[in-house]
C-alpha cells in the first residue's frame, strides 16, 4: 500500500532499487560468496596511508567533518591543476549525480543516455521527474554521435556517457569525447562520468578544461583508490555550476574519516599504480579463463571485463546464477544485447581460481536447461 501523504510524483514511482546488493544475495541464499566479483570494487584494497589517516581520523570522529571539505578540494585542485572552484566533493558519483539532476532538471525535462547504461542516473531523473530518451549501443559501445542526435532533437539539457564504459567496459578517445561536446545543441551539458579513468593512459583522455561550460566531470576514490565504503566522489566543471551544488548538497553528507582517507588516498601514487597494474593482469587472467571455456572477453578499460556467453541474455542469467550458486558473485548488463554478457570484477588470484574452477560448471548447467 502506498502512503497516500506522499507526493504525486513520489506515489508515482516504481518500488525498485537501480541494484541489488551482494549483501541482499548473501542473506536470501543463507551463506557468503566466496569470491565477489561483481560490484566493481577494488579487492587490492586502499593505500595503507589512507588506512592509517582513517584510523587517525576515527579518534575525532566525536566532530562533524568539515562541510567545505576545504582540503581535500585543494588537494584535488592542485592535483588536476584547476582552481578549487572548480571541484565539488560528494558522497560518490551516484550523490552527486543526484544533486546535478535536481539543480538541472524539472517535471517534463529531457535527458539522453544510453539503453543499457548506468541505472542510477535513470533513477535520479525519474526522481525529479525528468524525461528520459535511450540510444541504444553501438557494437558494444557507447554511441556518442546518436546519444548528441537524440539530444538535439528532444531538446534535452543533460547528456550521459560513462568513459571508460560501465556495463561494457570500452573506451572511447580523447577525439571522440572532444567531437562530442562541440556538437553539444545550445544550453545542454554533457555529463562525462569518469569513475574507472585512472585505469587510462593520461595521454588517451581529454584534457581537463574547467572552464567550459558545456561539460561536468565525475570522479570517484571508490575504483582505483579502493574506497567504495567511504562513499567520495568528485566534479570537475565551471564554477557558477560548482558553486550551485551549495544551494541543495547534505553539507554534513562527508564525513571526517572519508575526507581524511580520499586526502591521502590522492597522495599515494605507488599505491595507485601498483593497484593499475593488479588490475591489468587480472584482466589478462579473466580473458584467459574466457577463452578456455571457448568465450569471447570483450577489450576492457576498466577494473572489469564483460564476456560474451555466446547465446542470449537468458543463458547469461542462468551462468550468472549458476556462478552464484557455486559462491562467485559476479553481474550481467540489463538489457539486449548487452545482456548476453556476464561481467567479472577483477580480483586476486584465488579469487579467480574461484571462478575458473566454476565457469565450467555454471555453462554446462546453463547450457543444459531447456
Amino acid at each position: 500500500m502506498t502512503d497516500p501523504r506522499l507526493t504525486p510524483l513520489a506515489a508515482s514511482l516504481p518500488d525498485t532499487v537501480p541494484f541489488v546488493g551482494p549483501e541482499t544475495q548473501q542473506r536470501r541464499m543463507g551463506r557468503d560468496f566466496t569470491a565477489r566479483l561483481g560490484a566493481n570494487e577494488s579487492v587490492f584494497g586502499p593505500s595503507p596511508r589512507a588506512v592509517e589517516a582513517m584510523q587517525a581520523a576515527a579518534q575525532k570522529v566525536w566532530m562533524y567533518g568539515d562541510p567545505e571539505a576545504h582540503e581535500l578540494r585543494e588537494a584535488i585542485a592542485a592535483h588536476h591543476g584547476v582552481a578549487p572552484e572548480h571541484i565539488r566533493v560528494g558522497e560518490g558519483i551516484d550523490g552527486l549525480l543526484g544533486l546535478l539532476v535536481r539543480l538541472t532538471i524539472t517535471q517534463g525535462d529531457w535527458v539522453v543516455t544510453s539503453e543499457g547504461g548506468y541505472p542510477t542516473f535513470d533513477y535520479h531523473v525519474t526522481g525529479f521527474g525528468g524525461r528520459i530518451e535511450h540510444v541504444p549501443y553501438a557494437g558494444d559501445r557507447v554511441d556518442t554521435e546518436g546519444l548528441i542526435d537524440r539530444a538535439g532533437w528532444a531538446g534535452a539539457k543533460l547528456a550521459y556517457i560513462s568513459n571508460p564504459d560501465n556495463p561494457m567496459g570500452g573506451l572511447h578517445d580523447a577525439a571522440t569525447i572532444r567531437a562530442m561536446i562541440e556538437a553539444l545543441p545550445a544550453g545542454a551539458l554533457l555529463v562525462l562520468d569518469e569513475a574507472y579513468v585512472e585505469f587510462v593512459p593520461e595521454a588517451q583522455l581529454l584534457p581537463i578544461d574547467a572552464e567550459d561550460d558545456r561539460v561536468i566531470r565525475l570522479r570517484s576514490f571508490s575504483k582505483a583508490h579502493g574506497l567504495a565504503g567511504a562513499r567520495v566522489g568528485y566534479a570537475i566543471g565551471p564554477a557558477p555550476l560548482i558553486a550551485a551544488f551549495d544551494r541543495v548538497r547534505n553539507h554534513f553528507g562527508l564525513g571526517r574519516i572519508p575526507q581524511a582517507g580520499a586526502r591521502a588516498a590522492l597522495a599515494d601514487r605507488d599505491h595507485l599504480d601498483h593497484v593499475v597494474s593488479q588490475v591489468a593482469a587480472a584482466r589478462a587472467r579473466i580473458a584467459a579463463i574466457a577463452h578456455d571455456n571457448g568465450l569471447a572477453p570483450l577489450p576492457s578499460s576498466t577494473n572489469f571485463v564483460a564476456i560474451d556467453c555466446g547465446g542470449d541474455g537468458a543463458l547469461a542469467r542462468r551462468v550468472m546464477t549458476g556462478l552464484a550458486a557455486r559462491g562467485v558473485f559476479v553481474r550481467m548488463p540489463g538489457v539486449a544485447p548487452l545482456d548476453r554478457c556476464i561481467r567479472v570484477t577483477a580480483g586476486h588470484e584465488a579469487d579467480l581460481d574461484i571462478f575458473a574452477a566454476a565457469l565450467p560448471e555454471a555453462l554446462e548447467e546453463a547450457r543444459a536447461a531447456p
